[in-house]
């Protein structure tokens, strides 16, 4: 009897069954979305300086900014995404120079299903534009194609369960919520950048909490008014505390692009473009995700052929702490050289919110380029510690 005990005990632990009991009656995928919107930019940054017993003040600083929205409605899903990443070092010899270098990409598309509310399947049209230092030309694609699948945003359910957990801990509330109840809590957290256009980023907070209140209220389970007391606490956890972003759901495409321009100054490239993705909350503090992508040249003269995938676990050890795990792949063929080169990134984040908008993070990476070729610097796998700033600018 003892051992099922334990083999229970040990398998709630890793489900996540330490999240209050109230809770558990209602989780993530309960969520019935509405149209919705979500949007997430940030800025993330280090710096090293060196100067004394050395020719020169060396530097090496790196910054990243990522942006991601979505809006998404019964009918349609769009998302727009922009990365920009940066470099600046200088060595310390004499004579060393200042070397920068610069990526960026952004791209918009959009997944039309044919019957709206579903999961079903859709036709998508996506452009994506690139930028480096030292291309002849930005690199410009567009294509078009099917898929099936649909990834829901399930964030405001994340927030809804959060805000009920804490005014519960305030003696707010008097009786469990049912999951009719957080849904209607989370539908109106969901529309918090409408309650921005209508009474603007000053004011709109006050009506928003408001009607948050109102809806609780119609419960029958606060009591009364929430109070100055469940009032406060209902905003720091809604505008100071930083929940990420949390989604469900998978969706597979195949279609055909044309790359109208490229770095090298090549033009009217035809490729076959496949992608997948898979999100899924391990419980209300973990989420998981899975992306991959691969292209292939359409050519005769030119097979060459990309493929990534980008793995994450995200974990909420405390309302200000998230501990962050990635591992990217990218393998690329150049058809033309007959070169291969496969690179490995790995990365462990401790990130404390200092506020809603400045996280300071450590990060331990681990990095490998495999190219065959030898003697070039990156024969060796790449270790590094280092401190950094991230601000989210949305």
């Amino acid at each position: 009897m003892k051992i099922p005990m334990l083999a229970f005990a040990v398998t709630s632990t890793l489900l996540g069954a330490t999240a209050p009991v109230m809770a558990e009656d209602v989780t993530l995928f309960d969520y019935e979305q509405p149209t919705s919107a979500y949007e997430d930019a940030y800025v993330s940054g280090r710096l090293n300086v060196n100067s004394g017993n050395q020719d020169q003040t060396s530097h090496d600083l790196n910054l990243d900014m990522n942006y991601e929205r979505v809006f998404s409605s019964p009918d349609r899903d769009i998302k727009v995404n922009g990365d920009l990443q940066g470099s600046s070092k200088r060595g310390s010899k004499t004579g060393d120079t200042t070397q920068d270098t610069y990526l960026g990409t952004g791209s918009v598309g959009m997944n039309k299903y044919f019957k709206p509310d579903s999961k079903g399947a859709f036709w998508y049209g996506e452009g994506e534009v690139g930028v480096k230092k030292g291309a002849d030309d930005p690199r410009i694609k567009a294509g078009v194609g099917v898929g099936y699948g649909r990834v829901v945003n399930v964030t405001p359910m994340a927030q809804s369960i959060r805000l009920v957990e804490a005014l519960t801990d305030k003696k707010r509330l008097t009786g469990s919520l049912t999951k009719a109840e957080y849904n209607q809590i989370a539908n109106i957290i969901a529309k918090e950048t409408e309650y921005r256009t209508q009474y603007g980023a000053a004011d709109y907070q006050q009506y928003w909490v408001a009607d948050i209140e109102k809806a609780l209220q119609a419960t029958g389970k606060t009591a009364g008014e929430l109070g100055a007391i469940g009032i406060l606490r209902a905003r720091d956890v809604l505008v100071n505390e930083r929940i990420s972003t949390r989604k469900y759901g998978w969706l597979a495409k195949v279609g055909v692009s044309e790359v109208l321009k490229d770095y090298d100054g090549t033009d009217t490239k035809p490729a076959l473009d496949v992608g997948a993705e898979y999100h899924r909350p391990l419980n209300n503090q973990t989420q998981f995700s899975n992306e991959a992508s691969a292209s292939a040249i359409l050519q005769d003269s030119d097979k060459s052929y990309t493929a990534k995938n980008a793995m994450s676990l995200t974990h909420e050890l405390t309302d200000r702490v998230d501990w962050l795990n990635s591992w990217a792949l990218n393998y690329d063929h150049n058809d033309i050289t007959s070169a291969d080169t496969t690179t490995n990134a790995v990365s462990s984040t401790y990130r404390y919110y200092i506020s809603n908008k400045l996280a300071f993070d450590t990060v331990a990476a681990l990095s490998k380029v495999s190219d065959d070729i030898s003697g070039n610097g990156n024969d060796a796998i790449d270790k590094s510690l280092f401190m950094g700033v991230t601000y989210r600018l949305k």
